[in-house]
């Protein structure tokens, strides 16, 4: 089968496209900067935007199963919020495989919350999500929460996070729960969701790790792993406007990452994930056995100042 895959220099498709080659199949990537795609094996690499739809027919002629595994949360230089960004990325790449005849395509987004609405970030998932289950005959839209993973930025976060400071403030969103995902087992996931002759139609699942924790038992558990002792500081109230930039600052990320995924955490995240594990069987990681494996893959090209 010929097999594209965008975001294959990212988090998850970097850690995909091996699994896929594996099996057999020919793999295409499609890339902004071609250099930055390191999987050995893949067959060809379209260089290639779909912000601006460049290379898209090119990449998708011939394709029978596509992965969408594109996201960027930051503003483009003239000011455009990310969301429409994001959404015109989506519509381009639904138009072009919908031309193309790609018989299936798979998504990655976010877990949408059922007691409230979902904030900026989530919707703006969840918009990408409704163009894409358009784009072809067979769908698939996994939803995930936090994954955790060396390469994933919300993980790094929280790790540099603990690792840089002394005291942990946490706002009232601590106690709210969610129920992260060892990045090995969303792999497996898209795997599942892009070769198995799964029903025939379009496809929302919802997967989640088997361990449902607090966001502050969350930051403890990985501050745990990293044998750090840090006392918290726990707020009644939500200061998310400043904490996000001042959080941003001390891990060393972008504000443009950290203000929407803390704006957030305004309750429960959770999964009704039993549709995903009875369609694929998949043998689930505990949560501290990702955070071990995470951390070690992340200490094997860059050691860590807390380990």
């Amino acid at each position: 089968m010929r097999i594209l895959l965008t975001g294959a220099s990212g988090a998850i498709g970097s850690q995909l496209a091996p699994q896929l080659i594996g099996e057999g199949h020919e793999l295409r990537a499609l890339a902004r900067d071609p250099s930055r795609v390191t999987a050995s094996g893949i067959d060809e690499i379209v260089r290639g935007d779909v912000l601006t739809a460049d290379g898209l027919d090119e990449a998708l002629s011939g394709v029978e199963l596509a992965y969408y595994l594109v996201h960027s949360m930051e503003s483009s230089a003239e000011g455009e919020p990310f969301a429409e960004r994001e959404l015109r990325s989506a519509e381009n790449f639904a138009a072009a495989a919908s031309a193309a005849g790609v018989r299936r395509v798979c998504y990655l987004g976010g877990l949408v919350p059922t007691d409230r609405a979902p904030s900026q970030h989530l919707a703006s998932r969840l918009a990408v999500e409704e163009a894409l289950l358009e784009s072809a005959p067979e769908a698939f839209a996994l939803r995930a929460s936090i994954v955790i993973s060396a390469q994933s930025r919300s993980f790094r976060f929280l790790v540099r996070l603990l690792e840089r400071s002394p005291l942990l403030p946490l706002p009232d969103w601590r106690d709210f729960r969610t129920q992260p995902i060892d990045g090995r087992d969303v792999v497996a996931y898209l795997k599942a969701a892009g070769l198995s002759p799964a029903p025939h139609g379009r496809h929302v699942l919802d997967i989640a790790g088997p361990d449902n924790v607090t966001y502050g038992q969350l930051i403890q558990r990985i501050a745990d792993a990293m044998l750090l002792g840090r006392p918290t500081l726990e707020l009644p109230f939500s200061i998310t406007p400043v904490a996000s930039v001042v959080a941003a600052s001390i891990a060393g990320e972008s504000n443009e990452l950290v203000g929407p995924l803390m704006a957030g955490l305004s309750g429960d995240l959770l999964a009704e994930d039993s549709a995903a594990r009875e369609l694929f069987h998949i043998r689930l990681h505990r949560l501290d056995s990702a955070i071990s494996n995470a951390l070690r893959e992340w200490e094997e090209s860059e050691p860590l100042a807390a380990r």
